[in-house]
């Protein structure tokens, strides 16, 4: 993946919560997956800023340990650990390249991971580091755009963000660009790979139980804007959550 796309954007990624989509699909959704994490080990792969880090050991995590490729954002998530102390350690580290923590961990979450990969290969290298990393039994959590996303679609922008085909083919998938409507706008190009490519790679890693996920709009979003604004999100889910055990 580029690392630079990321460092560029820095603490501005932390908004991207803010968004509609984010706010009350994502994170209401995400979480909910995840669970009950209380005395529990948690390991957050490509952790950004450390915003699921950081709920996560609020929530009652024994621990909690993120990495990203990105020094940039892993200099923001300790500057709010800084500020907020929660416990929290951080690392830069390439997911896609081989790592042993020294320890085992009891649930690994990765939010928007897989799609940067370079190719299979390196999707199979992240996903086996993630096995690696967790006791037997443990269970993996990942976020992703949709795979079945149509992007003849209407527009997602009133939701936040809008996601367009770059022309553009990988081995995994096409290549998309996902800008973030806020101020100024933020922009990052990635994969968008097949779900079968998804699972492939999660199944040789030597994970089972693959379950996909579908995101909720959370009671909060539809108290705040209505049934009828979320009918586009909802017949074209733009998002999509799995989870598979180690």
């Amino acid at each position: 993946m580029s690392v630079q796309q990321y460092d560029e954007i820095g603490e501005a990624f932390e908004g991207f919560k803010a968004l509609p989509a984010v706010r009350y699909g994502e994170v209401p959704s995400f979480l909910g997956m995840v669970g009950d994490v209380r005395g529990k080990t948690v390991l957050d792969l490509a952790s950004g800023t450390g915003f699921y880090s950081r709920e996560l050991k609020r929530r009652g995590a024994a621990e909690v340990f993120g990495y990203d490729i990105s020094g940039e954002m892993v200099a923001v998530a300790e500057a709010l650990e800084k500020r907020d102390p929660l416990g929290v350690g951080y690392a830069v580290a390439d997911a896609a390249e081989p790592s042993s923590l020294g320890r085992s961990f009891d649930v690994a979450v990765a939010v928007q991971l897989l799609n940067y990969a370079e190719d299979v290969a390196a999707m199979e290298r992240m996903c086996r580091n993630a096995h690696g990393n967790l006791r037997p039994g443990g269970e993996l959590f990942l976020f992703n755009q949709s795979p079945d996303y149509d992007f003849a679609g209407p527009s997602l922008a009133k939701y936040g963000f809008v996601t367009e085909l770059t022309g553009e083919e990988a081995e995994a998938g096409p290549r998309v660009r996902t800008t973030a409507l806020l101020e100024p706008p933020v922009t990052i190009v990635s994969t968008f790979p097949r779900r079968e490519v998804y699972e492939k790679c999660l199944r040789a890693a030597g994970f089972s139980e693959l379950t996909w996920v579908p995101l909720e709009v959370s009671a909060e979003g539809v108290a705040e804007f209505g049934e009828d604004f979320w009918a586009d999100f909802r017949a074209n889910p733009p998002l999509e959550m799995l989870r598979c055990r180690a």
